[in-house]
């Protein structure tokens, strides 16, 4: 799973993922022996239950400007076929792309007063940039509906959301011509780019039909395939995808496809950026060690857990 594929990652506070992390994935991959197949290849193997050899399927998230600036001439170079999931927002420019606002916010100015959360921040370097940026994307992730306040922060700063989904988002043309290349393959983000699980059922049902009427209109192809915004799902979720004609979503859970039973409505991706990930961490991901050691620690914390449970629920016998 990547979003931005970025030449300079540290201006842009190591939001995405840099052109030698990127190009050194494809060429680990091809290295290594696996074969980067399409979406749709990836379903028929599965299908079939082909384990002939190892294989990975590349997704874009959002449909950023640099998907094809910065990383079509790469993946022509490994001919690696892609998948880029995209909302109608970005395309027509009314994406509440609050992530992009946080952005420009931090890296513009040294003091910051975000006037939802009621707190300054003073971050004169680098470091601190990225610190409170990370911060701050975690505060909306915890309750996707802050995204919309931070309006008022962003109109006192002068930040223009709509400009900013102009800089870095594809448009209409641009997609209809990503469409048409050999290697790509377009799929369905939503509307607005909304967190699924926190909508009604018809909200999120109007999101998701509507999405996929847009793409399929713009650029005149099936569109079969879905990312949740934020990895945002469940069992509803899953069902109202398959209700709106969708053959398989992806979700933000970190796994590999190999692992347990396969859903086709909740396939798992692995996630890259330059902020947590570095060469060999890419290939710790790609082998399963890192997924394997985190199973390792979380099952070692749950029990640590039930000791203590257990602990207070019989206390010693008291003396005397």
């Amino acid at each position: 799973m990547f979003h931005e594929v970025q030449r300079d990652s540290q201006s842009e506070l190591m939001t995405g993922i840099s052109v030698e992390l990127f190009e050194y994935s494809l060429s680990w991959l091809q290295r290594e022996g696996w074969a980067i197949v399409s979406l749709e290849e990836c379903l028929e193997r599965l299908a079939a239950d082909d384990q002939s050899r190892r294989y990975a399927v590349l997704t874009f998230d959002d449909g950023y400007r640099d998907n094809v600036s910065v990383a079509l001439p790469i993946l022509e170079r490994y001919n690696a076929p892609f998948m880029v999931y995209v909302p109608t927002g970005a395309l027509t420019r009314t994406l509440q792309s609050w992530w992009l606002g946080l952005r420009e916010l931090v890296r513009s100015r040294d003091d910051i007063a975000i006037d939802a959360m009621g707190i300054r921040f003073h971050c004169s370097d680098f470091r601190s940039k990225v610190a409170v940026l990370d911060k701050l994307d975690r505060w909306v992730h915890q309750d996707y509906k802050r995204g919309a306040a931070l309006a008022r922060t962003f109109d006192k700063a002068g930040i223009s959301l709509s400009a900013l989904n102009n800089r870095y988002f594809l448009d209409e043309c641009a997609l209809q011509e990503l469409a048409r290349h050999p290697l790509a393959s377009i799929g369905g983000h939503t509307t607005s780019h909304a967190a699924l699980a926190t909508l009604d059922a018809t909200s999120a049902r109007t999101e998701l039909a509507d999405n996929r009427n847009y793409l399929e209109n713009l650029i005149q192809l099936p569109v079969l395939h879905l990312a949740y915004p934020y990895g945002s799902c469940g069992p509803r979720e899953e069902h109202l995808a398959k209700e709106s004609g969708y053959l398989s979503a992806v979700t933000t859970r970190h796994g590999q496809l190999s692992d347990g039973q396969l859903n086709q409505f909740a396939l798992p991706r692995i996630g890259m950026s330059s902020r947590f990930d570095t060469e060999s961490s890419f290939a710790a991901k790609m082998n399963g060690v890192q997924l394997a050691l985190q199973t390792l620690l979380a099952r070692q914390s749950h029990r640590r857990q039930l000791k203590d449970a257990s602990r207070l629920a019989c206390p010693p016998p008291t003396v005397g």
